[in-house]
């Protein structure tokens, strides 16, 4: 059971970080909560995959900032702000069912908020993220 186990977190970890590079390409796909998850799943299944997307020089610095301070970067508040505010306005030009409208509308607002509100990394994360 042990091997079916570790076998699956590495399938989710590879899943979760090819649908990460993905989200890099295609607007509306995230790609930061799918490192997350992916490299959550590598430390169970690959220790040395998790470590892999801990260095990458893309994906690393902003996994690394949530892991060690749950901070987002500026750039990654402003980036899903706007996306959040075009899902919203999507779903209200779109969207006929009111209470379902209010629902999502309500939803990823309470999301964005919940974003803004995290704290920016500290100098040191900073600057692994420029890097």
């Amino acid at each position: 059971m042990h091997s079916l186990r570790r076998a699956l977190y590495i399938a989710l970890a590879w899943t979760s970080f090819a649908f990460g590079v993905v989200g890099v390409f295609v607007p509306l796909m995230p790609t930061t909560c799918f490192m997350l998850l992916a490299v959550w799943a590598a430390s169970r299944g690959s220790p040395r995959f998790a470590s892999w997307i801990r260095e990458h020089p893309r994906f690393g610095p902003t996994v690394v900032a949530w892991e060690g301070e749950r901070a987002i970067p500026r750039h990654a508040k402003w980036i899903a702000g706007v996306m959040l505010a075009f899902s919203i306005l999507v779903l209200v030009v779109t969207l006929s069912v009111v209470w379902l409208k209010l629902l999502l509308v309500s939803g990823l607002a309470l999301l964005g908020l919940w974003i803004v509100t995290r704290p920016e990394p500290g100098s040191a994360a900073v600057r692994l993220i420029r890097r």
